[in-house]
C-alpha cells in the first residue's frame, strides 16, 4: 500500500512543474496571444474586433517594452511597421480578404519571433515557400516563361510574409545575401529563363533557402523544457530508488525473521 502511495505522490510531483510552467506567461507571450487573436478575427472577417485588439496591443506594447528585455531599434521599427500594416488591413473598406490575411499573418509572425527563442512560427511556411520556388526553378529550366513568372511571384509573396520576422531571427549577413540573390533574379527574369548559366542563381538561392530553414531547426529545444525533463526524471529515479531500497530492506527483514524461526 505504501508503495502505491509513493507512486501516486511521484506522479503528482512530476506534473506540478509542468502545470506551473504552462501557467506562467511573459509579457511578450501575452502580446503574442493578442496578435494571434487579431489574426483570428480577420479570418472570421470580424474586422472591427480585430481593430480593437490591435489598439489594445499598441497600448500594451508601450508598457511592456519598458518592463521586459530592451528591444533593439530595428525590432521596434519592425513591430511598428507590421502593426501599421495589420491596422490598415483591419480598417480598409476595400482591401481583398487574402491581402488582409497576409498582413495580419506577417504581424503575427513578427510578434512570435520576439516572444519565442526556438522554432519560430515563420519556419512553418517552409514547405509552401520551397514548393513555389522549386516550381519556378523547374519552369525556368524548361524555358516556360509564363509559369516561371507566376510561380516566382507566388514565392515572392510568401517570402514577403515571413521577411520581417526573419530579420529578427536571422543574422544580417544572411539576409543581405538572400536579398542580393532575389533582387538579381527578379530584375533579370527574362535572362534567367533564356540563359542556363544565369539559372545558377536559382540553384544558389535554393541552397541559401535550405540553409536558412535548416539553421532554424538545429536548436529547437526550449531550455525550460529541458529543465522540466531533467527535474521530472530526477524525481522518478529518486522515487524508484527509494521504493527499491524499501523492498530490499523488507526482503532482508523477512529472511532474518525466517532464519530466527
Amino acid at each position: 500500500m505504501k508503495i502505491r502511495w509513493l507512486f501516486f505522490l511521484a506522479i503528482i510531483i512530476m506534473l506540478t512543474p509542468i502545470t506551473v510552467y504552462a501557467e506562467q506567461q511573459s509579457p511578450m507571450e501575452k502580446l503574442d496571444n493578442i496578435s494571434d487573436e487579431a489574426l483570428q478575427m480577420v479570418k472570421f472577417q470580424r474586422y472591427e474586433d480585430a481593430k480593437k485588439l490591435l489598439d489594445y496591443f499598441s497600448d500594451q506594447f508601450t508598457s511592456v517594452t519598458g518592463t521586459t528585455r530592451p528591444l533593439s531599434m530595428d525590432e521596434v521599427r519592425i513591430v511598428h511597421t507590421s502593426h501599421d500594416e495589420a491596422m490598415e488591413a483591419a480598417v480598409s473598406p476595400s482591401m481583398k480578404y487574402e491581402e488582409r490575411i497576409n498582413k495580419l499573418t506577417k504581424f503575427r509572425l513578427v510578434i512570435d519571433a520576439l516572444a519565442t527563442s526556438h522554432q519560430p512560427l515563420w519556419t512553418e511556411m517552409e514547405e509552401q515557400i520551397m514548393t513555389a520556388f522549386n516550381q519556378a526553378k523547374d519552369a525556368a529550366a524548361n524555358g516556360d516563361t509564363a509559369h516561371f513568372h507566376t510561380n516566382f511571384n507566388t514565392f515572392l509573396s510568401l517570402y514577403n510574409v515571413i521577411y520581417p520576422s526573419m530579420k529578427i531571427d536571422v543574422p544580417v549577413e544572411n539576409i543581405q545575401r538572400l536579398d542580393a540573390r532575389i533582387d538579381f533574379i527578379n530584375e533579370y527574369r527574362s535572362q534567367i529563363v533564356s540563359n542556363s548559366k544565369s539559372q545558377q542563381e536559382l540553384i544558389a538561392l535554393d541552397a541559401d533557402l535550405k540553409n536558412l530553414f535548416a539553421s532554424m531547426e538545429e536548436d529547437d529545444a526550449d531550455p525550460s523544457l529541458w529543465w522540466v525533463i531533467i527535474s521530472t526524471g530526477s524525481i522518478i529515479i529518486m522515487t524508484l530508488s527509494y521504493v527499491g531500497w524499501r523492498k530490499y530492506q523488507g526482503d532482508k527483514d523477512q529472511k532474518k525473521n525466517r532464519s530466527r524461526d
